[in-house]
């Protein structure tokens, strides 16, 4: 039989060493954002802090994108986002490709088709990332037994684990936002506040609504990761995530969901999920007023597919 390896294990086995985090209190008071301003920018300004503290995970970047008529005497709606070195200029990324967040925001502020607001980049880290990103709660929900056949199947097998979007989360909700809406002209309610990603992105940003329903009002899932790790013919993953969603996904009443993928590269994946996640999301009381899964064929797993319909989920969430 043709050998699977789960690839996102050979980084869930990354020794514990690359993930020390900090065990003192946060000194998240002492917080500062300098501007970046060499940032190649459509519109607006971008913000770096460049090694928030935390006490739950390891110490990274966070990005700070203001519009250009920004101003403390009005009030903006928060848009959290993950990958936070990917979305605003891409003569600072690995592929040279970006988001375009700042294009779209900008474009859609200007002409009033949204409400006002600034966009949150939390970086990852590349070593670590599948462990931030993937819903823990999900994995966690495996028996001993199927998570052991992972482990045997995956390389770097010896090496210790730990996952973290339990932790990752308790960042962005105890830690970040205090500071973010302490330091900018925010809206901190739940209906001001939203959470984007792609792919592993998308896993979280779905995560962080389900187990943060007062904390965000809306998540848009791009390229959502269903496979939740590299595809396998051994992968109970999919469906621990959707029994997850089945279970906790939050109220239709008050929430937004926005989901989306293609069929191109890894998202080539993803298609064989969507009458899943339609399902859940009808189960859960969800119409296309508050919800969407929309497929966006001849589509990529890249930036610059996400860049080119980057619209639609800030329409779906912030839109007048």
């Amino acid at each position: 039989m043709k050998t699977f390896v789960l690839a996102f294990l050979s980084v869930v086995m990354c020794n514990l060493s690359c993930q020390s985090q900090s065990k003192s209190p946060s000194k998240t008071k002492d917080v500062s954002f300098e501007q970046l301003k060499d940032a190649v920018l459509y519109e607006g300004s971008l913000y770096r802090a460049e090694a928030f503290p935390s006490q739950y995970i390891k110490a990274r970047p966070v990005d700070v994108w203001l519009p250009k008529d920004y101003s403390p005497k009005k009030k903006y709606a928060v848009l959290y986002m993950h990958d936070g070195q990917n979305l605003f200029d891409s003569t600072t990324t690995w592929n040279k490709q970006e988001w375009k967040v700042d294009d779209w925001a900008s474009k859609l502020m200007n002409s009033k088709k949204t409400r006002d607001f600034i966009v949150v980049g939390v970086h990852n880290i590349p070593q670590i990332r599948w462990m931030d990103l993937f819903p823990q709660k999900a994995f966690e929900s495996l028996d001993k037994e199927t998570i052991q056949k992972l482990f045997e199947r995956a390389a770097n097998a010896n090496k210790d684990t730990k996952l973290s979007g339990d932790n990752y989360l308790k960042f962005i909700v105890e830690e970040l936002k205090p500071i973010i809406d302490k330091t900018y002209a925010t809206i901190p309610t739940q209906e001001h506040t939203f959470v984007a990603g792609s792919s592993m992105g998308g896993l979280m940003s779905m995560y962080a609504i389900s187990e943060y329903p007062d904390i965000f009002g809306g998540a848009a899932c791009i390229s959502t990761h269903w496979v939740g790790g590299a595809p396998a013919e051994f992968n109970p993953l999919p469906e621990a995530i959707f029994q997850y969603m089945e279970a906790n996904l939050p109220s239709s009443k008050n929430h937004k969901l926005y989901f989306d993928y293609g069929n191109k590269t890894l998202d080539q994946f993803y298609p064989q999920y969507a009458p899943r996640v339609d399902k859940i999301l009808k189960q859960k009381g969800y119409t296309k007023t508050n919800a969407v899964n929309l497929f966006f064929d001849g589509t990529d797993h890249s930036e610059n597919s996400w860049n080119k319909r980057f619209d639609q989920p800030l329409l779906f969430l912030l839109g007048h």
